[in-house]
C-alpha cells in the first residue's frame, strides 16, 4: 500500500477496518508473502503489509458469516482460498514490523459483526443522520459519509437535472457544497452554500434552526479559506437564531460559541476568543461527560488561546486538563494526543 495509506492504517491501530471490495485470503503464509514481495520489487515506494487474520466465529453471528472457504472452488486448491464478503469489517489489533525487511510489516486483524459495541455505535450513528432520506438522497448522503466524491457529484448533480420544487434544489445545491467543501474547494463550496441559502430564506421563517445551519456552515467555509470577518458575519447570524431556538444547554449553541471564539482567536482577538470559548465549555461541561472528547477540545482551545495571551502557567493548566481526557476517551497512538503533548512542551519552555 501508499505510505498515505500505510500512515492512515498506523494511527488507526485499536480502530476498525474495513475493505471495500471481495477480499481474497489464503490459509498459507507462503501465497500471500509471495505476493507481497513480488509487488514491493515492482514498486520500491509501497509498503508491504502481510495481514493476519482471527476469526473467533463464538462472536459473530450465526445470521451473518462474512466468509467461506472456496479452496474447492480455486483455479488453484492449494492456496487454501478463503473469500471474505465486501466491507466485512475488523479490529486492527497489533502491527509490527518485520526483521528481515523494514518496509514488510505484519498487522494483526480480528474480524467484528453488528455486535461490537464501537461498530454498532458507528452504524447507529450513520443511521440516525441519514434517517428521513429516502432512495437517492441515502445513497448520496452514504457516498458522502464513504469519501466517494466523485461519485456523489454525480449523483447530485443528475438530481439537480430532475429537481422540480426550490426545496429540493436547495437540498441539492447544499449537498454539493459539501462535496467542493471536503475536495478544498471553498470558493465553489460557498456560491453553492449561497445558492441553497437563498431558496431557504425565501421558505423559511427569519429564526427557523435550519437557517441557523446554513448561516454556520457558510462561515466554516469562510473560515477555511481565511476570510475570517465573512466567517465572523455568517457565524454570529447562525448564533442569533440558536440563542433564541435552542435549549441554553444544547450542543449545537456550543459549537457556535466556539467557531466564533476560533475565528477570534484567527484573528489575534484573543480577549473576545476567551469569552466565547468559555461560553462554549460552560455548556459542555454541564452536558457532556466528564471525559468527553469535545470537553478536551474546548480545554485544548482555552489553552491555546492563553498561550497567544502570555499567559502560560493557565495556558498548561488547560491543555493538561485536555490531555488527560484525550488519554482516557481515545487510542494510545491517536494523533490529537501526540499533538497536545507537543503544545505542552512548548508551553513549558515559557516557564
Amino acid at each position: 500500500m501508499s505510505k498515505e495509506d500505510f500512515q492512515n492504517l498506523l494511527d488507526s491501530k485499536g480502530g476498525l477496518l474495513s475493505f471495500n471490495n471481495f477480499l481474497s485470503t489464503s490459509m498459507e503464509p507462503k501465497v500471500a508473502m509471495e505476493f507481497v514481495e513480488r509487488t514491493m520489487k515492482k514498486n520500491p515506494d509501497v509498503v508491504g503489509v502481510i495481514f493476519i487474520m482471527t476469526i473467533d466465529q463464538s462472536k459473530l453471528s450465526t445470521s451473518n458469516t462474512p466468509f467461506a472457504m472456496i479452496d474447492e472452488h480455486s483455479a488453484i486448491p492449494s492456496e487454501q482460498e478463503i473469500l471474505f464478503t465486501m466491507h466485512s469489517v475488523f479490529r486492527v489489533v497489533e502491527m509490527k514490523q518485520t526483521t528481515k525487511n523494514n518496509r514488510l510489516w505484519e498487522v494483526q486483524l480480528t474480524i467484528t459483526d453488528d455486535n461490537d459495541p464501537q461498530l454498532s455505535t458507528l452504524t447507529n450513528r450513520i443511521k440516525q443522520e441519514v434517517r428521513g432520506s429516502t432512495g437517492w438522497r441515502i445513497m448520496g448522503k452514504l457516498l458522502l459519509k464513504v469519501g466517494h466524491f466523485d461519485q456523489a457529484e454525480e449523483l447530485y448533480q443528475e438530481l439537480l437535472k430532475n429537481a422540480s420544487t426550490d426545496s429540493e434544489r436547495a437540498f441539492i445545491y447544499h449537498q454539493l457544497a459539501y462535496v467542493r467543501k471536503y475536495r478544498g474547494e471553498y470558493r465553489e463550496a460557498a456560491e453553492f452554500l449561497e445558492k441553497s441559502l437563498k431558496v431557504y430564506e425565501q421558505i423559511l421563517s427569519p429564526n427557523d434552526p435550519k437557517l441557523a445551519t446554513m448561516y454556520n456552515n457558510i462561515g466554516l467555509v469562510y473560515d477555511n479559506m481565511g476570510e475570517y470577518s465573512k466567517a465572523l458575519e455568517f457565524y454570529e447570524k447562525a448564533n442569533k437564531i440558536w440563542e433564541i431556538s435552542l435549549p441554553p444547554t444544547h450542543p449545537d449553541l456550543a459549537t457556535s460559541y466556539n467557531n466564533i471564539g476560533q475565528v477570534y482567536n484567527n484573528m489575534g482577538e484573543y480577549s473576545k476568543a476567551l469569552e466565547y470559548y468559555e461560553k462554549s465549555l460552560k455548556i459542555g461541561e454541564k452536558a457532556l461527560p466528564a471525559n468527553h472528547p469535545d470537553l478536551a477540545n474546548s480545554y485544548n482551545n482555552i489553552g491555546t488561546t492563553y498561550y497567544g495571551m502570555g499567559e502560560y502557567s493557565k495556558a498548561l493548566s488547560y491543555l493538561e486538563k485536555s490531555l488527560s481526557i484525550k488519554q482516557k476517551s481515545l487510542p494510545s497512538t491517536h494523533p490529537s494526543i501526540k499533538n497536545v503533548m507537543n503544545s505542552i512542551a512548548v508551553v513549558k519552555k515559557k516557564l
